[in-house]
């Protein structure tokens, strides 16, 4: 009899449960010892690679998808290459497993302390870019936990070649097969199970668009690690450096259009926005960037007119909307009601309006004379990111292994009993 999704997924998430129990315990060394031979069997396994994902480039012309979305699915050698260099930056990194910090004596003379142990089992629902398997699975297995991966069902092909060597890699350090579960059904009531199935998933983690994370968000029954928009703001304040400030709103457009951490929308403030707008404009311009504005900006340079929906969106292209603001607490106004609580940032030379900014505006980072385009776990020295977290249960900002872990109390003592002297 043919094996129903659900009792298909119910089987993974047992073998995930089992698995986690494993890993938990698995030393600093297995766990590296698995993630360099992994690394070492995708270098092996570069025809087979691009053999498997040809058939899923060669099906998704098939199916017109666009040059972007094949050029997402795409494995060429420079991403094999970043494949294995990610494994190895990821064994590089420090593990967070079993620390133990802020241990104390307490009146009663018990210490009290706190553990940092990894969260359990981890499903991870991705579109398209077959390298976020490895990204996932390294992530995952040097913080502890076991994690089934369930990615589009355009890189079926190339997400089994490469759970091919991630298992290899398992296998050689002594590891369960099923630390690493790649979901081989490309049926959507795979994602339905997934999510549902809170007695052997402690954590989802979605990473695609908006339509995605908005399902996830709404069905889910297991705690969910997600960001809808990446509506991020740079404010130039009255007391800015304006080459400063030129050169970081730039960067903070330009670097690449289509992350969640490019600016959306530029505030500026009214008193530097004569001075500023028209040289800041003329640069954006001369990039191909279109810019839409408010009334007071459209008084200064040329745009298009910014409508209401302009301020909530995410354009992830050249696309920018400018506000010309009455100062701080309008900026921070603007901000707290427009955007996602993903990035936003401050270019001031002035200590107070950058200590309130920082204090008052609601995001999982704030920046001072930096452009959002900063907000990576890689920039923030985290080494790899699983993605970017605007909750703030349990992570907030980039996730890299000590956000996919959390911590218990650890209690010693030597007799000492409650009460004993009551």
């Amino acid at each position: 009899m043919t094996e129903s999704v659900l009792d298909y997924m119910t089987r993974l998430g047992r073998a995930a449960r089992d698995a986690s129990r494993v890993l938990a315990r698995a030393s600093t060394a297995q766990k590296n010892r698995a993630l360099q031979a992994a690394a070492c069997a995708l270098d092996a396994a570069r025809s087979e690679l691009v053999a498997a994902n040809e058939q899923d480039l060669a099906a998704g012309r098939a199916n017109g998808l666009d040059a972007a979305l094949l050029d997402r699915l795409a494995l060429s050698p420079a991403r094999i290459d970043g494949m294995i260099e990610g494994l190895r930056q990821v064994a590089a990194l420090p593990d967070p497993v079993g620390a133990i910090r802020d241990m104390r004596y307490m009146p009663s003379g018990i210490q009290v302390g706190r553990m940092r142990v990894p969260l359990g089992v981890i499903g991870i629902i991705y579109e398209s870019r077959p390298n976020v398997t490895i990204d996932a699975a390294s992530l995952c297995l040097k913080s502890g936990n076991a994690t089934i991966l369930r990615g589009g069902s355009e890189a079926i092909h190339s997400n089994r070649a490469i759970a091919a060597c991630i298992q290899q890699g398992l296998a050689e350090a002594g590891l369960p097969a099923a630390c690493v579960q790649v979901v081989e059904t490309t049926d959507r009531a795979a994602v339905g199970a997934l999510i549902s199935m809170p007695e052997f998933v402690d954590v989802i983690v979605p990473r695609g668009g908006k339509g995605l994370i908005e399902r996830i968000s709404r069905d889910a029954r297991v705690p969910v690690i997600k960001h809808l928009d990446g509506i991020c703001h740079v404010y130039v304040a009255a007391d800015a450096d304006l080459a400063k400030a030129q050169d970081i709103a730039f960067n903070a457009k330009t670097y690449r259009y289509g992350i969640c951490g490019a600016m959306e929308t530029l505030l500026v403030d009214q008193h530097v926005a004569a001075d500023f707008l028209p040289a800041m404009a003329a640069r954006l311009r001369d990039k191909g960037v279109e810019l839409r504005g408010c009334e007071r900006t459209r008084a200064l340079i040329e745009t298009q007119p910014a409508t209401e929906e302009d301020w909530h969106a995410e354009y992830l292209a050249a696309i920018l909307s400018i506000r010309v603001v009455d100062g701080l607490d309008q900026a921070i106004e603007h901000i707290n009601h427009y955007g996602s609580h993903h990035t936003d940032a401050i270019v001031t030379e002035h200590q107070g309006a950058a200590r309130r900014f920082l204090a008052e505006v609601d995001s999982s980072s704030v920046m001072l004379n930096a452009p959002t385009c900063f907000a990576d776990g890689f920039e923030y020295g985290l080494g790899a990111e699983i993605g970017i977290s605007t909750d703030k249960l349990h992570a907030r900002g980039p996730v890299g292994l000590e956000g996919l872990t959390c911590e218990k109390y650890v209690v010693v003592g030597d007799g000492q009993l409650r009460g004993q002297n009551a």
